[in-house]
């Protein structure tokens, strides 16, 4: 982030001095107009908005620094699962577990208050995670009935539709290079594709011994898109080669039994290049830091309940980690040292997601019980 950046996330947080500060509550702002359990949220890559998705069937666009809704993006019968931003935040992508991905795109080029319904995407039985491309108008979604689909936005056109995996494709990336997909579903198989064709490039299966994870519930890509690593329902973590197509490492800091619900690469170094340092969370309340260049543990970072999702700070503060919890607590950690920098407080529920906003510099949350929160990053940029 560039000066002028800093400067102007800077200002919109002195605009945000809400309700914070005091008792067991530290947001800058809340967000509690969904009627129940919140299961998404997703930061607006440069403007101060957040996109959120629920159990009401519901989804919205607000802003951040005073929780108001920019436009309600309905038209699910079910619950809304997923929401996320194309990359350069002009179209918003909403799944539910009705099947349906909706997408909505900005109108006009005045500012990102105005928003309209483009299309609506059909073909998966029920959404299990959707990513977009890293730098293309480009959406992927993972299924209930073991597919994976990619579409061309804004014309809505079905690029391909991958068929291999045996259950839910619970997870799946585009690599950072944007070049190939890797994909992994609650069968445990894991495969990777480049999205020009319908045939794998190679396949893991639980078949193979090394790989078997009992199902298969989170995986992360490393920045130089060369190796991929994936958490298990029974608590196994394998580091896969994408260039050799086999597992290179298994990973055991995490309770066995206990499932690995988030992945994410940090960047320590401030570059990305190299094997990477890799964040796992798991329903044992832990998280661990692992340096791949040799396979050894670097910290381990405690929660009181399951530990729901992780995210790596972008550079220059590449270091921090922000984990989100069951425990009804978000904190940000230094990865380098595994010290904890703040305890983000204020939910009376289960943290089931959370994002980065305003170039890092806030985390937002969403809650089991109804609500989103803002907080900032770091105690020492907090408004006076």
């Amino acid at each position: 982030m560039d000066e002028d950046d800093d400067d102007e996330a800077s200002d919109t947080l002195g605009d945000m001095a809400g309700p914070s500060g005091s008792g067991e509550d530290n947001s800058l702002q809340a967000f509690a107009v969904h009627s129940s359990s919140v299961f998404a949220v997703a930061g607006h890559p440069t403007e101060p908005l957040a996109a959120s998705g629920g159990e009401d069937d519901l989804g919205y666009i607000w802003d951040i620094t005073d929780g108001e809704v920019i436009v309600k993006l309905s038209g699910h019968t079910d619950s809304v699962t997923s929401v996320a931003w194309s990359a350069d935040g002009e179209m918003v992508a909403t799944g539910g577990m009705d099947g349906n991905i909706r997408i909505w795109r900005r109108v006009g080029t005045e500012n990102y208050r105005t928003w309209e319904f483009l299309t609506q995407l059909d073909g998966p039985d029920e959404v299990m995670f959707l990513r977009w491309h890293p730098k293309g108008s480009v959406l992927l979604a993972g299924s209930n009935d073991a597919t994976l689909w990619l579409w061309q936005l804004p014309s809505g056109s079905t690029m391909q539709v991958f068929a291999g995996h045996s259950g839910p494709v619970q997870c799946g990336e585009f690599t950072p290079d944007g070049k190939r997909i890797v994909s992994a579903c609650a069968d445990g198989t894991l495969i990777f594709w480049d999205p020009r064709s319908p045939n794998p490039i190679f396949k893991l299966t639980a078949q193979d011994g090394r790989f078997d994870l009992d199902g298969i519930t989170s995986l992360s890509i490393n920045p130089s898109s060369s190796l991929a690593v994936v958490g298990g329902a029974a608590g196994g973590v394998r580091v896969v080669s994408l260039n050799k197509g086999e597992v290179v490492a298994t990973l055991g800091g995490h309770t066995e039994g206990e499932s690995i619900e988030a992945i994410a690469f940090v960047d320590l170094a401030g570059n990305s290049t190299g094997a990477g340092v890799v964040a796992t969370g798991a329903t044992d309340g832990k998280v661990c830091i692992w340096d791949l260049t040799t396979m050894k543990l670097r910290a381990t970072l405690e929660h009181e309940d399951a530990v729901t999702t992780l995210l790596a700070h972008p550079s220059p503060k590449g270091y921090l980690l922000v984990s989100g919890s069951a425990d009804k607590t978000l904190r940000t950690w230094d990865a380098r040292t595994g010290n904890l920098i703040r305890k983000h407080l204020g939910h009376q529920g289960a943290v089931l997601g959370a994002s980065l906003g305003l170039q890092g510099s806030v985390v937002l949350s969403a809650g089991d019980d109804g609500a989103c929160l803002v907080f900032t990053t770091e105690a020492e940029e907090e408004a006076p």
